[in-house]
């Protein structure tokens, strides 16, 4: 695996080509694991089942990992519906409806050196009026509820959704998702989801992949 800060220390600063080259190493339990061999497995989060592992269940714990395996893939997400208006500029505002921090992580790092997303179009705002997106994290919370319909609301059009990990696409083991309160452009799987899946996911909703 790749660490991007002793890359800059030993050769400068060295940002990935994906996803217009796509050799880059991937965290393994990041992606929604494939079966190799027949033994039974116990998974916490019920994301196994007979036609194969749920992307929107699955929480990366690696204990299928003796039938199971990392896919390494970077398709760990589900498109709804691409906005090709969105392909110049794309401005991202996320919302963190209750999570453990660590798709926020994630999503942060594709803003960082290696994968400077920026220099695909990609960006963040800290105000749901300038955003194209919103990104929601997190299981539900009523709370946060009015919050969400709210930041939405106040959206430039055209706009998509975006729900990030299992929290908000199952409630993980943790609680309730929220996939039923929003209606979704896409969904990205993961617990955290890699930052490679996410570049790849952002792209494809936005109509240039």
């Amino acid at each position: 695996m790749r660490i991007w800060p002793l890359d800059s220390i030993k050769n400068g600063i060295l940002t990935t080509g994906f996803p217009k080259r796509k050799n880059e190493t991937i965290s393994p339990w990041s992606t929604i694991p494939e079966k190799f061999g027949q033994e039974d497995v116990y998974c916490p989060a019920d994301a196994i089942s007979p036609e194969g592992v749920n992307l929107k269940k699955c929480i990366s714990c690696g204990l299928c990992s003796k039938s199971y395996e990392p896919s390494l893939r970077t398709d760990n997400y589900i498109l709804q519906r691409q906005e090709p208006r969105l392909r110049k500029s794309f401005k991202i505002f996320t919302v963190d409806s209750g999570s453990c921090g660590a798709c926020n992580t994630e999503l942060m790092a594709i803003a960082n050196p290696l994968y400077d997303v920026s220099r695909l179009g990609i960006f963040f705002t800290n105000t749901p009026k300038q955003a194209d997106a919103i990104v929601i994290m997190g299981i539900y919370n009523e709370k946060m509820e009015p919050v969400i319909k709210a930041a939405i609301e106040a959206m430039s059009k055209p706009s998509v959704v975006i729900l990030l990990g299992a929290c908000p696409l199952s409630g993980n083991i943790l609680g309730k998702g929220i996939e039923a309160m929003v209606d979704p452009d896409l969904i990205i799987g993961g617990c955290p989801p890699d930052p490679f899946v996410i570049i790849e996911a952002l792209e494809k909703v936005r109509g240039k992949l």
